[in-house]
């Protein structure tokens, strides 16, 4: 990290706060092939016009280019050296924080989820980069009932909130990255289906309450082998290779909940195998835990002004990646995603220079 001389981070720990608390972090380390970056000031004033001006990992090697901002450029400040901010961040100037109401998902009494926004400006290049955190599935069997899920539409509710909250009309409009757990799940319904074609359900109730507690799906043939048990907190599949064979390309198609935003948010192809749940136990890297079902919950989306940026390239070479990191050992219960790209500031010039960036969430 000796070249990464500059950095900005990012901690929520103001976890007395029901109100404002998130848990949420953002690393920024600039490589000091970068002469000029400046950030945002979200509490600025109209100020002069500028020149020049998740965790996340830019390495950039930097041109000359001349173009400034539009004239109705708020306040950016040059970055440099290194600093750290935590506790109370609603205070700090440079970013954007908000935790969603408690309304969102009124079960989840202690719920941290929220987003972090911080704007940066690469040579005459500016952009948003979105830290968030959506909600999870509180419950399988709640999940199951359901086709989308009640819980798909609670995340459909808070990512379209951030969305629109980032393109209001308080600032100019930026291209902008949003990375993060978002906890996107597969369509249950139709996966137990899909997995468990030819089984038979045996459905187990509380005896005081007579809810239902247990579903064990067994085949129908072959001295009814149990293939599938799902609880609460219960996903327990017989082949668990069905999740990681060719990357479990074949349950992308069970990854719907990003289908409603396909007009306003772009991703690149999924290479790679779910991201969660993995296990904790540092000697199955490779293993999932059986709580839920494995999905996709760590992505790094971006809106279609960004997917023209970094698609926009002067060779041949592959200058875009979007993988996982760590396929082999244990990372934690999820596996942290990157999407390594160049972008040509000055969108649109033929003879823009080309600049490497990295985004790990």
């Amino acid at each position: 990290m000796k070249e990464y001389n500059r950095a900005r981070v990012y901690l929520d720990e103001n976890y007395k706060s029901q109100e404002h608390f998130t848990a949420l972090g953002s690393f920024y380390f600039l490589h000091e092939s970068l002469k000029n970056i400046h950030q945002f000031d979200f509490k600025g004033q109209p100020e002069h016009v500028l020149h020049n001006p998740r965790t996340l990992s830019c390495s950039l090697s930097e041109k000359d280019p001349k173009t400034a901002l539009g004239g109705r450029a708020k306040k950016y400040k040059k970055v440099t050296g290194k600093e750290i901010y935590s506790d109370t961040l609603e205070s700090t100037p440079m970013l954007e924080k908000e935790k969603f109401p408690q309304e969102y998902f009124p079960e989840c009494k202690w719920s941290r989820k929220g987003f972090i926004r911080t704007r940066w400006c690469i040579a005459d290049c500016a952009f948003d980069l979105v830290n968030i955190h959506l909600f999870h599935d509180a419950s399988n069997l709640v999940a199951w009932e359901t086709s989308p899920s009640v819980y798909s539409g609670i995340r459909h509710k808070a990512l379209g909130y951030v969305l629109d909250r980032i393109i209001d009309q308080r600032f100019e409009k930026a291209a902008y990255f949003v990375f993060g757990d978002f906890n996107f799940r597969l369509d249950s319904k139709s996966v137990v289906e899909t997995l468990c074609t030819k089984a038979t359900m045996q459905t187990i109730r509380a005896a005081d309450t007579n809810e239902v507690v247990k579903l064990i799906f067994r085949e129908s043939d072959n001295d009814r082998k149990v293939m599938l048990q799902l609880e609460k907190k219960l996903f327990d599949y017989f082949n668990q290779e069905v999740f990681q064979d060719n990357n479990g390309t074949a349950l992308l198609e069970f990854d719907k909940e990003l289908s409603v935003f396909k007009d306003r948010l772009y991703e690149l192809d999924i290479s790679f195998p779910p991201s969660y749940p993995y296990s904790e136990d540092s000697s199955q890297g490779r293993q999932y835990m059986n709580t839920r079902c494995p999905a996709w919950c760590d992505r790094i989306l971006m809106s279609l002004s960004a997917k023209e940026l970094i698609l926009r390239s002067e060779s041949e070479e592959k200058v875009v990646t979007y993988d996982h990191i760590g396929p082999n050992v244990c990372m934690g219960d999820h596996k942290p995603v990157f999407l390594a790209f160049r972008i040509a500031p000055g969108a649109g010039k033929p003879h823009a220079p080309v600049h490497k960036c990295c985004v790990v969430q």
